[in-house]
């Protein structure tokens, strides 16, 4: 009784004319089970700020606090198109964050590990593949980060038995063939993020990166009864588009996934066999489609 007099008093003080919210969707009955089976009473002038609370929508000036600076939860963009579609780009990660993540993979395989082979005889191969990629980027803007990436990819596979004797006219014999390569590369990369929830744990985004290359590679084979090997250095120039989504699995961690589709490249190659000279190679070319075998899956931490 108390509480209810001291409200009363409260509001006549301040000559607010107070309005019981309803929400635009939802019938009075089931308002009132959402809010806990009690009416909100508001000011006349606050009534539409919190009907869009109540959706889950932020005002337009509705902010938040990071690191002690005042950050707008929708981020207003200039329309670029014809037509203006309501579509906002909410608050994913703020101003002045940082993000570091790590992948590493690990395979390898055997002739034990492919079963189909256990039907043939005289066959034994093997190899390994290895790759570390760090990353770390900074936000220059709310939604915008530049960052570094750093490669490392090491693989190695070997031959040393591959018989097959079908009849006198279908038959070959491999022996002694091994393959290794290693390569490292280094890229920097703009990334934009758009946030689609309220929440900022949903956000897609487009990323560009810029990469530098190096690698070589030393392919072995018996040749006259004698070993045989061709050495071949590597570089690359590379301009890649890659969109993706991004969810924050708890508060600082995200999981990230993307592909590549569109990108230009440019590469040399020269050979020497045996330390001999050989030739080179220089290749270029653009690239438009969606490869299934170019995701790209990873963590982030932000801090």
């Amino acid at each position: 009784m108390m509480r209810r007099l001291l409200y009363i008093l409260i509001v006549a003080a301040l000559g607010c004319v107070m309005t019981p919210v309803a929400h635009a969707d939802l019938p009075v009955d089931s308002l009132a089970k959402m809010i806990g089976g009690r009416f909100i009473w508001v000011p006349d002038s606050m009534t539409s700020k919190v009907r869009t609370v109540l959706k889950g929508e932020p005002g337009l000036d509705e902010k938040v606090i990071h690191k002690g600076d005042t950050i707008p939860m929708v981020l207003k963009s200039k329309n670029f198109g014809r037509f203006d579609r309501g579509l906002s780009n909410y608050l994913f990660i703020p101003k002045g964050s940082w993000a570091a993540g790590l992948t590493v993979s690990y395979s390898e395989f055997s002739t034990k590990d492919l079963e189909v082979l256990d039907l043939l005889n005289d066959i034994d191969l093997g190899g390994y593949m290895f790759s570390l990629n760090p990353y770390v980027a900074y936000f220059l803007r709310n939604n915008l980060s530049l960052g570094l990436k750093l490669g490392y990819s090491a693989s190695k596979g070997s031959i040393d038995s591959f018989k097959i004797d079908i009849d006198e006219d279908m038959n070959f014999d491999l022996h002694d063939i091994s393959y290794a390569s290693k390569s490292y590369s280094a890229a920097i990369a703009l990334r934009q993020y758009f946030g689609i929830a309220r929440q900022g744990r949903f956000g897609v985004f487009n990323e560009v990166d810029l990469l530098i290359g190096s690698g070589s590679s030393d392919f072995t084979r018996p040749y006259d009864g004698q070993p045989k090997t061709t050495h071949t250095d590597i570089s690359k120039l590379e301009l890649n588009f890659m969109p993706g989504v991004s969810v924050f699995i708890i508060k600082s961690v995200a999981f990230n996934l993307s592909f590549g589709v569109f990108g230009f490249h440019m590469r040399s190659e020269k050979q020497a066999v045996d330390g001999e000279p050989l030739g080179e190679r220089f290749t270029s070319g653009a690239n438009f489609r969606f490869n299934i075998f170019n995701l790209n899956f990873g963590i982030e931490a932000h801090f």
